[in-house]
Order: C-alpha cells, then sequence, then structure tokens
C-alpha cells in the first residue's frame, strides 16, 4: 500500500495519520462473550449504530475510495467480487466470494481469471446486478475525474494503462469480457495469482450505467449491500445509511447487517471521541470508532477501570515502522554501517516512545508477524531487546569509523507517532552509544513525504512505514523492493533503489501461483533473503486499541483491517 495520504484513506485515520495503533490474533472469540459486548451475548436486529470518527468519509463513491476487502463502512454499501472473511484474527485475512460463487478461476498461468456471479443478487432498487455493472464500475475508476483508487487495474489488466474510462472511450476495455450476464473474464498483462485478493478492492463494485452521475455520484451511489446512503452531507462528515429492502442475507454470508440504521459521524477530536464512547451516555452507548485509536495515556486509564478494559477492542493491521537506507547516500554505501545502526537500534526506548508494548510489537522482520504475509522469523542483527552498541563499534570499525561517525535522521513534525520526533530522539540516544551522533532533521509532514518519496532528493537516513493493501506478501514486498518499480521522476517507495535480478525474478514467480499458502511461503523467504542486505531497520509493528460504546455487541476483529467490523455489530 503506498505510504502517507494513500494509506490514510485505507483505514481512515488508522494507517498513517492515525496509527497509534495495528500482527497476530486480534480480538478472538473468547472476547466476544456477553461480558465484553454488552449484556446479552446473542445479536438482535434493530436500533441505530452511531459511528464516531476523526475523518470524514470523503468520496463515498467506489471508484475513489482506497480500500481494501471492502473497507467498513463502505462495506456497507458496497459489495464486491470477493470480500474479506468476517472473522477474528487470523481466520479474517482470508478471501471469501461475495458477489461471486467463489474466489476466482484462474487459467493455467493465472493471466486469466474467470468470474460466475451467485443468482438473485439486486441493486437498491431492485434492479439485477449484471456483470456489465461490474465491469462498468470497473471502467468508470479510470476516469481521470475519479481518481484515487487502488492503481492496480492499470498495470494488471491488458490496455489498463492507456485506457482514459467510459465518459471518452465508449468502447471500453476489451480486457473485460462479459459472455453472459452472470460471467465476466478479465485478461491481465502477466500472471496475478493473487487476482482474488484486488477484487476486494471496492473498484470491483457494480454500478449501473443509467445511473451513473459522475463526480456526483458520491451522493447517492446505488448500493449494493444491505444499507444505502439516504443522507452525505459536507463531503462524508455525516452519512446516514438505512436498510437495502432488496439485499438479501441468502446471497451475502459475510454481513450480518444487525442495526436498523447507521448514522456516521466525523471531523470530531480523537479525545472527544474516546470520552464519548468512554461516557456511554445516550446514543453513545451504541456507538464505535473505525479510526481512532487509544493513547498512552488514555490507555493506562482505561486497564485501571474493569468495566472500561471490556470494552477495548484489540486489533492487529499488516503494518511495519523502520528506518530506511538510501545506498547512494555516504556513509550509507558500506553495507557495515547499516548492519552497525541496524545492531545499535534499542527496540525497547522505540516502543516506549511509541507508547509502550500495548500499542506496538517489536519487529525484527519487514514482514509483519502474521501467517498470511508468510511471516518468516528471523533476527539476522540481532540487538537485543536495548541494542548491541559493542557489535555496531565493530562493525563501524572494520568499516573505517573506529571513532565513530556523524549521520543525519530525516523525520516528519507530525504527531503521528510512528515518525514522530519521539521515535526519532529513541534513535538518536540508542546510536549514541555506539559512537553514531545523530542529527535531527524535522520536516512539516508534506516537505517530508515529498522528500522521502523524490528519488533526487531521498535523504541518507529517514522513518518509514509501510501497510498492506491486502494480507499478502506481494503489496508488502514488491513495492518496496522490486528493482522494476522504482521511480526516477515521480513517488518512489524503492527507498534502497534495489535492483536486484534474482529478486524480481522470485517476485515474478510467486504472482504466478494460485496457491496462496505456497505464495506466502516463498515470500517469507524472500523477506530473509532480502532482509541480509540491510536496507531497512525494522522497528514495530503498531497494534490498535479502540473503544466501543457499552451497548455495543458482537465485536469482530480481523487481521485483515485490524479495526472493528461494523457489518458484524449489533446494538442493544
Amino acid at each position: 500500500m503506498r505510504q502517507s495520504s494513500v494509506i490514510a484513506r485505507r483505514v481512515a485515520v488508522a494507517s498513517v495519520s492515525l496509527v497509534v495503533a495495528a500482527g497476530a490474533a486480534a480480538c478472538g472469540p473468547k472476547d466476544n462473550d456477553a461480558k465484553s459486548s454488552g449484556g446479552d451475548s446473542q445479536p438482535h436486529k434493530g436500533g441505530t449504530l452511531t459511528v464516531l470518527n476523526a475523518n470524514a468519509q470523503q468520496d463515498f463513491d467506489p471508484a475513489r475510495l482506497y480500500t481494501s476487502g471492502g473497507g467498513n463502512v463502505p462495506s456497507l454499501v458496497f459489495r464486491t467480487l470477493t470480500t474479506r472473511n468476517r472473522e477474528n484474527g487470523a481466520a479474517g485475512a482470508q478471501v471469501v466470494p461475495d458477489l461471486a460463487t467463489d474466489t476466482g478461476r484462474p487459467s493455467k498461468n493465472a493471466t486469466v481469471w474467470t468470474y460466475t456471479l451467485k443468482k438473485g443478487l439486486k441493486f437498491e432498487d431492485g434492479t439485477p446486478i449484471t456483470s456489465a455493472d461490474i465491469k462498468y464500475g470497473i471502467e468508470r475508476s479510470f476516469a481521470a475525474e475519479l481518481s484515487g483508487g487502488a492503481p492496480y487495474l492499470r498495470d494488471w489488466l491488458i490496455g489498463g494503462a492507456d485506457y482514459q474510462g467510459p465518459y471518452k472511450d465508449k468502447k471500453g476495455l476489451d480486457s473485460i469480457e462479459t459472455p453472459d450476464a452472470l460471467t465476466i473474464v478479465f485478461h491481465l498483462n502477466k500472471p496475478e495469482g493473487e487476482f482474488p485478493y484486488l477484487a476486494t478492492q471496492t473498484q470491483f463494485t457494480p454500478v449501473p450505467k443509467a445511473k451513473d452521475t459522475g463526480t456526483k455520484y458520491e451522493e447517492h451511489p446505488v448500493s449494493s449491500g444491505p444499507y444505502k446512503v439516504v443522507a452525505n452531507e459536507n463531503d462524508g462528515e455525516r452519512l446516514t445509511l438505512e436498510r437495502n429492502t432488496y439485499w438479501s442475507a441468502s446471497t451475502d454470508a459475510e454481513r450480518k447487517a444487525y442495526p436498523d440504521r447507521i448514522d456516521v459521524r466525523s471531523g470530531l477530536d480523537s479525545s472527544v471521541i474516546n470520552q464519548r464512547l468512554s461516557s456511554s451516555q445516550g446514543a453513545d452507548a451504541a456507538a464505535v470508532t473505525t479510526d481512532t485509536n487509544l493513547g498512552p495515556a488514555e490507555l493506562a486509564k482505561v486497564t485501571g477501570d474493569k468495566a472500561l478494559a471490556s470494552r477495548v477492542g484489540t486489533g492487529h493491521f499488516g503494518y511495519t515502522n523502520y528506518l530506511a537506507f538510501n545506498p547512494k547516500v555516504k556513509p550509507f554505501d558500506n553495507p557495515k554501517v547499516r548492519q552497525a545502526i541496524s545492531y545499535a537500534i534499542d527496540r525497547t526506548s522505540v516502543i516506549n516512545a511509541a507508547g509502550g508494548s500495548s500499542l506496538a510489537e517489536p519487529a525484527t522482520t519487514y514482514l509483519p508477524n502474521q501467517k498470511s504475509f508468510g511471516y518468516t522469523p528471523y533476527d539476522l542483527f540481532p540487538a537485543g531487546a536495548s541494542g548491541n552498541a559493542a557489535k555496531a563499534k565493530e562493525l563501524l570499525a572494520q568499516a573505517g569509523y573506529k571513532n565513530g561517525l556523524s549521520i543525519t535522521l530525516t523525520h516528519s513534525n507530525s504527531k503521528d507517532f510512528e515518525t514522530s520526533p519521539e521515535i526519532a530522539t529513541a534513535v538518536q540516544d540508542a546510536l549514541k552509544k555506539a559512537g553514531i551522533t545523530v542529527k535531527l532533521q524535522g520536516l512539516e509532514e508534506n516537505d517530508y513525504s515529498d522528500k522521502i518519496h523524490g528519488a533526487k532528493t531521498e535523504p541518507g537516513l529517514f522513518l518509514a512505514h509501510w501497510g498492506a493493501d491486502w494480507p499478502s506478501g506481494g503489496p508488502f514486498l514488491a513495492p518496496i523492493f522490486d528493482g522494476r518499480q522504482i521511480v526516477k521522476d515521480g513517488a518512489n517507495f524503492n527507498s534502497g533503489f534495489l535492483d536486484d535480478k534474482s529478486v524480481n525474478d522470485e517476485i515474478d514467480a510467486i504472482n504466478k501461483l494460485t496457491d496462496l499458502g505456497e505464495a506466502a511461503e516463498r515470500w517469507g523467504a524472500l523477506d530473509k533473503k532480502i532482509g541480509a542486505q540491510a536496507l531497512t531497520v525494522p522497528l514495530f509493528h503498531p497494534v490498535y486499541k479502540r473503544l466501543y460504546g457499552k451497548d455495543v455487541k458482537n465485536i469482530v476483529i480481523s487481521d485483515w483491517t485490524g479495526v472493528l467490523d461494523i457489518s458484524q455489530v449489533a446494538v442493544k
């Protein structure tokens, strides 16, 4: 997943601008009993669910949303060919059918994917959902005026790179075929065994051509899910959803749709959100948040209150915070210098700066510590809990810096804790013990983002982070380490400028695999191979801690998103 603003869209404030919280098992079945879900353990239909968020649900158009697995609020209105499995923890990191009867049928080389739609699917006005509606929904996502969604289709579909959308090109994409009303076939430029994951993106939402109003479609998108939009105020600042009477649970095994009404209120201060959820007065008793975490001070208060502590959902999302090296900048062109810094890192102090062990878990691998990513444990430069200054000094001497050296660490001045001054200071203090003097260069968020993503401006050492568009090693490793994705003029994410043929070839080989389990094992092995080059120093994986109201029940938090799944929630 792309960093900064794009990730911010992904899980609202959760992934980037709200990452004070995102690994392994989430809220397990034992956490979902009557005690933790507000009394009667049996969820019932009815009532109003309130969603209190910091970020507005802007651009509520399936073409413009950057969501994976259907997202949270969007998933209530927009169904896709496939979706995430709505279960707790690791089980929720699996892809399952949604509008389609299965997760897709690939050709032998995974360049052609065929889907069959379920029978009886309908839009909110009662008209049938057809394969042509899905094809049109995808095609309109290519229109410049509807940009903002995931970029994969432009890269993967034959002819996608040059297609400008149906408003300019009436012919449409030949690489998407609809031989009948229930069948849709995709022709790809190259093998992509993870196409079922991509088919969870909201660009695969059916859109009836006759109801398309272009940039105004977000005001009233036509629902294919259990809820329809009845009001969209101030570009998603307040979104009101009510039941779509033409949605049928018989065609949707994933969404429970318990509440009659969902009231999404955004633009709120995070402290206000947590206070309202803590108090649980009036409508707030049946409220949740999908983008606001508990900070260290708030978490300490909650932990000391048994009743409040029972209303905290814990989640993990595939996300890694790390130090990034630019080997084109001295002294980071010397592998021993990069290794020395890897040994010198004090992960305990870094985690404390990130809010403590409840909000961050130490990382020694680039891939998140979840099975679906292919997580393979390794620690190639063991620093222990507090750094190995002696080993770092030894390597520095071998690199020609027996008297130490001075370097600059670039970070953001934003309060997003993953790149914050606090994290930078913790790194600075750790390296000082190894004889490395670190000058901190703090930049405003926009300047920081521009600097670290420019091939010509990228600094030698900076704080970075990456989150996956879906729970697999592919969207985690390829954008950062595939040499063919180095961008010289534009946003570049391959910070180490790695262009290793063996790495590129292995990425291609794994992409051909349609056995996702086998692919995961290969991604894990590749992660370890790349890790040996010390192009990054993994620091920690964030953890999400979020309150919910006292009348909220049926809490489900999967490893796909790491946040409470509102499609499963019931209220008193």
